[in-house]
């Protein structure tokens, strides 16, 4: 498998930290050279390592903003 290749453009926040210092984080990550995604991912202390995540385009990172906004918690 290659090697994915990537860059954090900008760093929006963290959602939470494990025990053992892994964060949940919200980025704006370029993939392979391509367009920067908003991305929702568990990344390793210094970002070496990542989890499973979603990347999703500004009009969906929109939609899922308005979708929290209208619902009730």
């Amino acid at each position: 498998m290659d090697d994915i290749d990537y860059e954090i453009v900008m760093q929006i926040g963290v959602l939470s930290q494990s025990a053992s210092g892994w964060t949940k984080e919200v980025n704006l990550v370029s993939w392979n050279g391509r367009a920067p995604k908003y991305d929702i991912r568990d990344w390793s202390p210094g970002h070496e390592k990542m989890g499973r995540g979603v990347t999703l385009t500004r009009e969906e990172m929109l939609a899922l903003r308005d979708l929290l906004n209208s619902w009730e918690l």
